[in-house]
């Protein structure tokens, strides 16, 4: 945001003043993009499978031990050694590649 007044500063103002205003406003934006970078190289990213786990899922086709869960809009290939019929809500404990682990939810 800052490089953008940087800019408008170097159009707007009279000659000398505009450099001035330039070369005050740049050192703010170098600092304001580092802190955004320390920023955003300390967030985890929440992407994947993995991100599924603990989430609840509808049984599209009864797992006996495999079937399809719809979860998200997404249907996935699901194993749930304890069996689901089709309808059943259950909860997603692991996975196995992109097969889910499910468990009925109690």
């Amino acid at each position: 945001m800052l490089i953008l007044l940087a800019i408008a500063l170097l159009i707007v103002l009279p000659s000398p003043w505009n450099l001035v205003g330039f070369i005050v406003v740049l050192p703010l934006w170098l600092l304001e993009l580092a802190g955004w970078n320390r920023t955003v190289k300390r967030r985890r990213r929440v992407v994947g499978a993995q991100t599924l786990i603990g989430k609840d899922a509808s049984v599209s086709t009864p797992c006996h031990p495999n079937g399809q869960v719809r979860l998200n809009g997404e249907i996935w290939a699901a194993r749930c050694v304890a069996g689901a019929s089709s309808g059943d809500v259950v909860r997603v404990v692991g996975r196995d590649g992109l097969t889910l682990i499910v468990e009925p939810r109690r």
